[in-house]
């Protein structure tokens, strides 16, 4: 099983979310993040039903990296509870994953 991991976040407007996504490719957190959107977003917040358009990022990162990755979003996020999620990369191209390690802040030795 591969020990990469795709880290979610949303955000309420696209300059946050690349804002984010520099900060992650900035610090070698991610190797790739992508911004999607906009998207419409239907959740409970604090009892009530909302709605709201959003753009998410899709950072491609490593497992060992995720509480870091996690600091800085929510270091540079402007919501009180952000969305942070992470999925599992079951398996993926050889020659893309050995890229995205290589981009990749250093492992500890």
């Amino acid at each position: 099983m591969s020990e990469f991991i795709q880290v979610l976040t949303t955000t309420g407007s696209r300059e946050e979310a690349q804002r984010l996504a520099d900060v992650l490719i900035d610090g070698r957190l991610a190797a790739c993040v992508q911004v999607l959107g906009p998207v419409a977003s239907t959740y409970w917040w604090q009892g009530r039903r909302e709605t709201a358009e959003e753009w998410q990022c899709v950072a491609k990162t490593h497992r060992r990296l995720y509480a870091e990755a996690e600091a800085a979003i929510k270091a540079h996020h402007s919501y009180t509870t952000p969305e942070i999620l992470a999925l599992p990369i079951l398996a993926g191209h050889a020659a893309y994953l050995a890229w995205l390690e290589a981009e990749l802040k250093p492992g500890e030795s």
